[in-house]
This record gives C-alpha cells, structure tokens and sequence, in this order.
C-alpha cells in the first residue's frame, strides 16, 4: 500500500523533503483533498484544482513565507492553503467563523496579501520587491495571476512600473482561456497566438516591457514547472513566467464545463455530477429577473444596450448576449472601461444598462463621478449582489454602495423591495431619465413565483405605506423590508407599528417624512448597507435639517467589515434578521 504524503505534510517545510519524483503522487492527493471537502462543503473548485503542480511547485522551490507569494483574486488559493497549516480546518472555509474562502494576512503569515478582487497582485508584488530592496533584503516575490485577470488596467499599470525596475519580481501568468467566464479581447486572442505557436518570440509583448519573458510551458509538469522556476531563481530582475493550465484539471465533468464548476455548489465525489435541487416551484433569483427583463425590454427598444465587466452569467446578461450579440458586450474585467463605455453610449442616445456586482462598482468610482453624474448621463447601473452576499465574505458584501453613491449630485438610487419592482424599475428607467441611477438588489431569490406581470411606471422618489400602525414607523429600504413584515407577523402588538417602504434612498420622499415625523414619536431604519452614510444617515439628515425632535434608531451592517457564513447568520450578526427585529421592536412596545 503506498503511503500517503499528504498526511504527513502540514507546511512548505515537509513539502521540501520529498523527492521530485513523490511530486506528482503529492498533487492526486491534494486534487482528491479539495475535491472531497468541496463536494460537500462547497466553494470554488475549477481554479484550485487547474493550479495544483504550480502551487506545490512554488512552495517546493521558493523558501515562503520569507519570500513572498501573491495570489490574484484567490479563487485558486485553496492547495496553498493546505499545503500551509490550514488541512485540518479547511473543512470550515467560507463558513462562519473559519477561514476565509480568499487569501487572508490576518489568516496567516503565508498569505502575503489579501486578495479577493482581481488584477491587484503584481502592484503588490511589486511594492514588496521594492521595500525589500530599499531594506536590503534578498526575497523573491511571485505574483500569479490569470488571463482573465492579466487584461485588466490595474495589471497593465503594475507591468508598465515593473518593467523599468529593477526588482525582484516573478509574474507567473496561469493561462487557462478562462475566468469565471471564458475570457474575452484582444489580450486573450494574443495569448491564444503564443500557446499555438503563432506568434513569433520577436513580437513579444511581454518581453517588450522589459521582462525576461519564458514558455509556455505545461503547468501540470511538475518537472518541467520545478526546473523552470529553479532557473528563474537565479535570473535579476523582472521575470514573466507563462504557464499553461486547465481549469478543473483533474475532475472530468469540471475540465468539460468550467464555468458550471467554478463554484458548483455540492456534487459527487467520484462522478463530478452535481446534486440539483428540485427549484421549478421556488421564486427567481433577482439575477434572472434583472437577465429575463431586460430581454423583454429589448425586443422593444432596440436603444438598449446591455454592459457588463466578465460576470454574464452571474449577472445574467447571458441571456441578453445569446438573444442580441450585437448589443450586450461583456468587456472583461474593467470596470472602470465598463462605466465610461456605457456612459459614451450614454452621450448617443442609446439606453444602457451597466450590470457591475455591488462590490466590483468601487472600483469605478472616479468614472462614476467623472464621467457619468458629472454630465448627468441617464446611464442604468444594475447592482447585482448589493447587500450581505455570504461565504465570499468581507471583499464580496455589497454593503457600500448606498454611502459611496448618495454623496454624488444627480445620482438616483433606488432597492426593489421584491422582484415585480425590480421589473417595473427596469420598464421605467427605459422609458427615460433625467438622471443616472443605480438599482441595487441582493444575491439569491426572491418570493414572488408569479413574478411576470404587465409592466407599471415607478413614480421616482415616492415611498409606500405598508402597513399602517399607531406609534412607532419603520422605514425600510430594499428587500430587508421583507424581515420586518415577517417580524410583524409573528407580534402580538403589530397594531402599533407601521411599515412604510422607502425604495429610492435619493431622492427621497420628503413629502411623506413630514407627515411620518410629525404622527410618530419613535422612527426605527433598517437597511442592508453600512449604517454610515447610508439610508438611515439620510433620514437623520432630514431631521436635522428640519430640526425634529423625533427618536430614530438605525439598524444595518455595523462600521466593521463583515466576514464570511450565509446570509442568514450573517443578519443575525448584524442584527436585522428577523429574530433580532423581534427583539427590537419587541422593547418599543412597553
């Protein structure tokens, strides 16, 4: 019976005292590791499993954590943390309380930089290489970031600086035609070029920057990547590494489709095949809502354009880009491209609409200003994912946009509180606006199955009285406004509350906070964004400004960053789950 290395191994350390030739029996079993914890605990699968050899490779050859090992994004970061003191608690990843499902530095001294967004590792790498240097410090610094993440400005910046340096940097570019979509443009039509041999060496890009560029070699020869990666030890300056992978390597059905199984949820084992779940009865996800209408809404305005930065099918664009090619373009990872893109259009008179996950939005945020509100151009930005997204944790909660976007003039905001107004929203800001807006709606599923009604006008910046009640008002923004009637279904005093619903955060209706600041001694807010500068910050605003005397409480994610579990617990943290709401209103009721 052969002996399993991988028990026997718990940092890079006892990685090193094998033999070149144990390496590959090592990387079966760090595949069937993460294969056999991630079928049932779920995460992301294809990337880890497309980088195995090169994460053993960089932790047998470099000397980490003395040198310094960045990853991009981080999805492909789950060997690396095997390999580095988490096997025994890698089962808790993406879960509540256990580690984070990205590279952490507070997780552990091996995890250079924290990571979770892309195109950032070779800045960081670099800004490294140089403090080391002005230390006199002799580290190697390796940046390994993808294709899809390489196209992105940031990166482009990062290889522009580096390559009139000096530093001791390594860019390992994991070349896999892939993201969490294929990769598009013409950066990946180039490297297309170089694996197939069509391009010749003269006409490197890479090396015209100034790096000692090698490959493409296999990245699942683990001879091959060792022997490459000892000979670049030795080499000054900045070094590109080319290195051929494929995504899911290792699990059939995830090399076949690698989009379904970058993050698959939970599957067999042994077979690859997926456990689905019977959800021909449940309401949609927003995502298909926002998707589905928009391809409606197309077949009648033929102005709409639809944008977004490498998320199709998370976004659900998808559906727009197999109906009309012609006019939904994803551009990549480029957010920043994606917000003056749309707002060019914007200048033409075409209708688009952005589609940029909460989260990935701030990394537009100059173009936001700048380009788009500065010229009050009407474009449509859909924030997929606003609010707690769960186990992607503190990089991925979309729970800034509502206090980075109230404070720019002419910006419209506005959080459906289910799924038909998220339609009709859709329907109205087609028809023309003054302004730009950003609708922002939460991961996951609404409750309405029957979600496809006859289109409805939205009348911009009026409120909606839910529930009428006697002494208390609770304002809520978006669908966490669903907590709050469930909460109010399960009192026995209901009777004094009522629930008004405040959809558009700006403008807001001011007509109808007189009238609630005027009936109400006591005004509770409750938001799935930070409580500062957010919803709740604008009603005490009004307040102030009009000088009430009225008691408001403001309920949303605390001024901390929130890490990972599911949505559930992570409302339950920052208590506005509808347990917690109970217990709040509960005291307003003595």
């Amino acid at each position: 019976m052969v002996d399993n290395l991988l028990q026997h191994i718990e940092f890079p350390s006892d990685l090193r005292k094998l033999n070149v030739n144990q390496l590959p029996q090592l990387a079966q079993e760090l595949r069937d590791f993460i294969i056999d914890i991630v079928s049932v605990k779920e995460g992301h699968l294809g990337a880890s499993l497309g980088v195995v050899e090169l994460t053993i490779a960089l932790h047998y050859v470099f000397h980490t954590p003395e040198d310094l090992l960045v990853w991009d994004v981080g999805h492909q970061a789950y060997g690396h943390k095997i390999l580095t003191g988490r096997k025994s608690i890698f089962h808790t990843n993406r879960q509540l309380n256990g580690i984070s499902g990205f590279p952490k530095r507070s997780e552990s001294e091996y995890d250079a930089f924290g990571v979770g967004h892309s195109s950032t590792s070779i800045s960081a790498a670099l800004g490294m290489a140089i403090a080391s240097q002005l230390k006199g410090e002799n580290k190697h610094h390796i940046a390994v970031i993808g294709d899809a993440s390489i196209a992105s400005g940031m990166a482009f910046e990062g290889l522009n600086h580096a390559g009139v340096t000096d530093a001791n940097l390594l860019v390992i570019l994991n070349d896999n035609a892939i993201g969490i979509d294929p990769s598009v443009g013409a950066l990946k039509n180039y490297l297309t070029a170089v694996k197939e041999g069509k391009n010749p060496k003269v006409n490197n890009m890479i090396k015209s920057l100034n790096f000692d560029y090698s490959g493409p070699i296999d990245g699942h020869d683990l001879v091959a990547v060792i022997s490459e990666l000892e000979r670049l030890k030795n080499v000054k300056g900045p070094k590109f590494l080319h290195v051929i992978t494929t995504k899911g390597k290792g699990l059939q059905k995830a090399e076949e489709d690698q989009v379904k199984y970058h993050a698959p949820g939970k599957f067999d084992k042994l077979t690859g095949e997926i456990h689905l779940k019977e959800e021909s009865h449940l309401p949609p996800k927003f995502q298909d809502v926002f998707g589905l209408t928009l391809v409606e809404l197309a077949q009648q305005n033929e102005k709409i354009i639809g944008i977004t930065p490498a998320m199709p099918t998370g976004s659900s664009l998808k559906f727009m880009m197999d109906a009309f090619p012609e006019r939904a373009f994803d551009v990549g990872i480029a957010e920043q491209h994606a917000v003056t893109l749309s707002a060019g259009m914007a200048t033409q008179g075409m209708v688009v609409f952005c589609n940029i996950y909460s989260t990935f939005l701030q990394r537009a945020y100059d173009q936001m200003i700048h380009d788009v509100a500065l010229q009050n151009l009407p474009v449509i930005f859909c924030l997929d994912r606003a609010g707690l997204v769960g186990e992607d944790g503190a990089t991925h909660h979309g729970v800034f946009d509502m206090a980075y976007l109230r404070c720019i003039p002419n910006m419209i905001i506005f959080s459906p509180r289910n799924e038909i107004e998220l339609r009709n929203m859709l329907y109205t800001a087609q028809l023309g606006l003054n302004h730009p807006i950003a609708i922002r709606y939460p991961r996951g599923r609404g409750e309405i199955v029957d979600w496809q009604q006859p289109f409805q006008k939205i009348e911009i910046g009026k409120a909606t009285l839910l529930k009428k009640g006697t002494k208390t008002a609770i304002l809520s923004n978006g669908f966490i406004g669903r907590n709050v009637s469930l909460a109010l279904a399960e009192m026995e005093n209901a009777a004094l509350f009522s629930h008004i619903d405040f959809p558009f955060v700006k403008p807001l209706d001011e007509e109808l906070l007189h009238s609630i600041f005027k009936e109400y001694e006591n005004i509770i807010t409750i938001e799935d964004g930070t409580i500062i500068g957010g919803f709740g910050s604008a009603i005490v605003e009004f307040k102030s400004k009009y000088k009430y005397k009225n008691d408001i409480q403001i309920l949303g994610i605390p001024d901390q960053f929130i890490e990972q579990g599911t949505i559930e617990e992570l409302q339950r943290f920052s208590k506005i789950s509808v347990e917690n709401l109970i217990v709040v209103l509960s005291t307003y009721s003595k």
